[in-house]
């Protein structure tokens, strides 16, 4: 592939926030207390903690859809493949369980009586996922499910299930009070938000950093003095599931974000569980699980079903026909478009009725929402606490239901796209694409067309697929056509499942398998601290008042897209988007071993501990850049959505 011009990212700024995969020379306001360990976590593979100002809590939810039904003619075994008849997610959110008096937060369930407890990462029951991963990649169920058993099977989430939604503010928000409060009294309201001018500094102006809030609406939040937080709508790839980025859903929650991550049942999961709600017509027709009785795990739980129709069906992975390898860049068939564009619309209807549900919560009908949920015990893949403790009403007016972000990696970017261009999702304001499909993504039409602000982040696996790499680059086009600033970045040393929990998890597989050169933590880092530096300057000032506790990387606003790509690490022909190449790889993976001098230029985590890869870049040059707006674009967009001074 021709080279292409790309940038490195700026410097690191010290003087905000010290994240835990900052450097420690950071100075900020300390994270949120970590969430117990579990002894089991001392022998299995574990989680990073979250390092935003916020602790994060967990709750799932199963409902049944409010117009059930099916998405094309596919079928399998004679049924169709495709139908719609309940939606689960999961939300991630901020909760401040620390804060709460000794007595409560030892039973904050108030009705169950339970204290709080943590999740597990393997979604329920666990050994029929473990197969359903088996089947997934092509392997016997034995070893894998023997391997996860090992390793990660008891891996616990760093979230506290079911724990109540924040009623402060982050500590440099709540110092900043006083000040923001005389700021505002002084400055004549503006409509929608008062901007700051301040000179520009190596790049972009950063006045859309220094945005204070203005105007009734902000003052209408503060009212009660309890915040209010804007949403992130999840949207997993192939093979994925409603824990499978945790790492990233997480961690953007600690920084103040309800993250709601959908489980799709649209057959590109490695396996899920649909419940039968009971009263809605025809929920079997999928006929997907053919086996008599429940999966061995939950024999005991639904013995009383015996004999019976079972309460729920399993969705497994779906194939293509005839094609089974339609994600490989060498299938001369291609992508077999008409599967995935009818699983990209059974995914929209998700994202949809999500949305309804979370609508539902916000207008203080928490409760009714809760009799209707099917992940409750009793049922499969539920747990036993279902939503039990929560206390709706403190959700009541809590969401920013409108400016919602769209994110999605691989496939789920796929999705994020035609999600953004449909009239339909109108409430969705801009997107994330994490390594995005691209020729998955169906192509655009007169009528819906991206005109929303995009943030693409790569892997470099992934930008060495020419085709991949070039549909993305048409998507961001649109979008920058259509009158909306669009970033592309690449994280050097990535591959495509750096994005995932799985990097993290097992980070050596993924070094000798993937070739994958940076640190996962790392990669997971710049992931994040990118997309809250896009959230800043896309959402309106008074969805961004967290930002005071965020990282000022800048790993945007001083890319430069003049420099070179390198392609030392671009893998032969039968390797590409699969995984990189190393060269000298023994001579790499004998230096990794040689400690660091204390003032190298490597990221740290919080206890000092380098977070090193193969190879470590340093601040600066971890991120390439491929397309950003101009100065003027930015100014041009936040005046049109009147975020600064006419």
């Amino acid at each position: 592939m021709p080279s292409r011009p790309v940038s490195r990212a700026s410097r690191t700024s010290r003087s905000k926030l010290r994240p835990s995969l900052d450097p420690p020379a950071s100075r900020s306001p300390p994270s949120a207390p970590r969430p117990p360990r579990s002894f089991r976590e001392h022998f299995f593979h574990s989680l990073t903690p979250y390092s935003g100002p916020y602790q994060v809590a967990f709750l799932e939810i199963e409902v049944p859809v409010r117009s059930p039904r099916h998405f094309s003619h596919i079928k399998r075994n004679g049924s169709y493949a495709l139908k719609l008849d309940t939606v689960l997610f999961a939300v991630y959110y901020p909760t401040d369980n620390s804060d709460l008096p000794r007595s409560e937060r030892r039973s904050l369930h108030r009705r169950s009586r339970k204290p709080l407890s943590r999740v597990p990462w393997l979604p329920r029951p666990r050994a029929e996922t473990c197969k359903g991963y088996a089947r997934f990649v092509n392997v016997p169920y034995i070893p894998i499910t023997a391997y996860m058993a090992a390793t990660s099977m008891f891996t616990k989430l760093p979230v506290l299930r079911n724990g109540r939604i924040s009623s402060r503010w982050p500590p440099a928000v709540e110092e900043d009070e006083e000040e923001e409060k005389v700021t505002t009294d002084n400055i004549p309201p503006a409509e929608g938000g008062i901007e700051a001018k301040e000179e520009p500094k190596n790049g972009y102006s950063l006045s859309q950093n220094t945005l204070v809030d203005g105007g009734e609406a902000c003052e209408a939040d503060k009212q009660d003095g309890k915040p209010k937080f804007p949403v992130i709508m999840f949207s997993h790839g192939l093979g994925g599931s409603r824990t499978l980025y945790s790492s990233i859903c997480g961690e953007l929650a600690s920084f103040g974000f309800v993250v709601v991550a959908l489980e799709h049942r649209d057959g590109s999961g490695a396996r899920t569980f649909v419940n039968k709600a009971g009263s809605e017509p025809d929920l079997d027709s999928q006929g997907l699980d053919r086996s008599p009785g429940p999966p061995k795990d939950e024999k005991k739980q639904h013995k009383k079903n015996s004999g019976q129709d079972k309460p729920y069906y399993k969705v497994d992975y779906i194939f293509p026909k005839d094609n089974a390898q339609d994600t490989s860049p060498h299938n001369s068939r291609g992508v077999d478009t008409e599967l995935r564009e009818a699983q990209i619309e059974m995914r929209m209807a998700e994202i949809e009725e999500a949305f309804h549900v979370l609508q539902l919560i916000n207008n203080g009908k928490g409760d009714a929402m809760r009799a209707r949920n099917l992940r409750k015990k009793g049922n499969v893949g539920a747990s036993s606490l279902g939503l039990d403790g929560i206390d709706w009403d403190e959700w009541t007016e809590r969401l920013y239901l409108e400016n919602v972000t769209m994110m999605g990696h691989s496939f789920g970017g796929a999705t994020s796209v035609q999600a953004l261009r449909s009239e339909r999702l109108d409430w969705l304001s801009q997107g994330i694409l994490l390594d995005a499909w691209g020729p998955a993504t169906p192509e655009s039409t007169e009528r819906e067309r991206l005109r929303k602000p995009i943030l693409s982040i790569g892997s470099e696996a992934f930008m060495h697929w020419t085709e991949n790499f070039e549909r993305v680059e048409r998507i961001c086009h649109e979008a920058r056509d259509g009158g909306a600033p669009c970033w592309m970045t690449t994280i050097r040393g990535s591959t495509h499942l750096s994005q995932t929990d799985f990097a993290v998890l097992y980070p050596k597989w993924m070094s000798v398998f993937m070739k994958t050169i940076v640190s996962p933590k790392r990669a997971i880092y710049l992931t994040v601290h990118s997309a809250l530096e896009f959230l800043k300057i896309t959402l309106p000032p008074q969805q961004t008042r967290f930002k005071k506790s965020w990282a000022d990387d800048q790993l945007l606003s001083k890319a430069d897209p003049g420099m070179e790509i390198e392609l030392d690490n671009r893998p032969n022909d039968k390797w590409v988007a699969a995984r990189l190449r190393i060269p000298h790889e023994f001579r790499q993976r004998l230096k990794r071993t040689v400690k660091p001098k204390k003032k190298s230029n490597v990221p740290r985590d919080a206890s000092g501990k380098p977070l090193k890869g193969l190879v470590s870049w340093g601040f600066g040059q971890e991120i390439w850049c491929h397309q950003r707006p101009e100065q003027d674009v930015l100014d041009r967009y936040m005046e049109e959505n009147g975020w600064s001074p006419q």
